[in-house]
């Protein structure tokens, strides 16, 4: 499955305001980059929370489902955007059917890697665009930059996008995660500006 279309033109129309399109991909994260045994029998993904069947997926489970590629533009907080990546994954909407979400559920927490965690309604993450990715133009993700698998969330800034994803979470009321907590934005719309508590 495709979505997404390549766009060559570096018009206005595409970039926030106060962000510089680099070509590069630059490396920001909070902890450790975590490694796993080459089999990755020591990874999972848990799906757990306001569900009807909580369910735990190891990679090769996730590798099963109907994968998808799509591209999109990406904008970090820190004022870089980075245009036109293709990325492959699953789909957010797939994993959330197979779980069944409960009426309830309103929020989504992203749990990763060294109790790091990220807020996001559930509306944003159910979005078509939304997924599940373990590769990055073609090539599977490297260790910096969230292997084996990430979330892309591509129309919030990029913090929200959680590298080393181990749990989604499905919450009723929001929760500041660990950038939120520390003076980010809880939702972090980039065309807003949403950068910091204040915004």
């Amino acid at each position: 499955m495709y979505f997404g279309k390549p766009k060559t033109q570096q018009d206005s129309t595409r970039i926030p305001p106060n962000q510089n399109v680099t070509t590069t991909f630059p490396v920001l994260h909070h902890g450790n980059v975590p490694y796993y045994k080459k089999d990755l029998s020591d990874w999972s993904l848990k799906v757990f929370g306001l569900v009807d069947k909580p369910a735990t997926y190891t990679f090769n489970e996730l590798l099963e489902i109907d994968s998808l590629t799509a591209t999109s533009d990406i904008h970090c907080v820190t004022g870089w955007s980075k245009l036109d990546n293709e990325w492959q994954g699953i789909s957010v909407k797939t994993i959330l059917d197979q779980v069944g979400v409960r009426p309830e559920a309103k929020y989504v927490l992203l749990h990763a890697e060294e109790g790091w965690t990220t807020n996001i309604p559930l509306e944003d993450f159910a979005k078509d665009t939304s997924l599940l990715a373990h590769s990055h133009n073609g090539e599977p993700l490297t260790p910096e930059h969230g292997y084996p698998l990430r979330v892309v969330i591509p129309h919030l800034y990029f913090w929200k996008s959680a590298k080393w994803v181990r749990a989604i979470e499905l919450v009723k009321e929001d929760q500041p995660g660990f950038w939120e907590k520390n003076g980010y934005h809880m939702y972090g719309d980039p065309w807003k500006e949403q950068r910091f508590t204040w915004d």
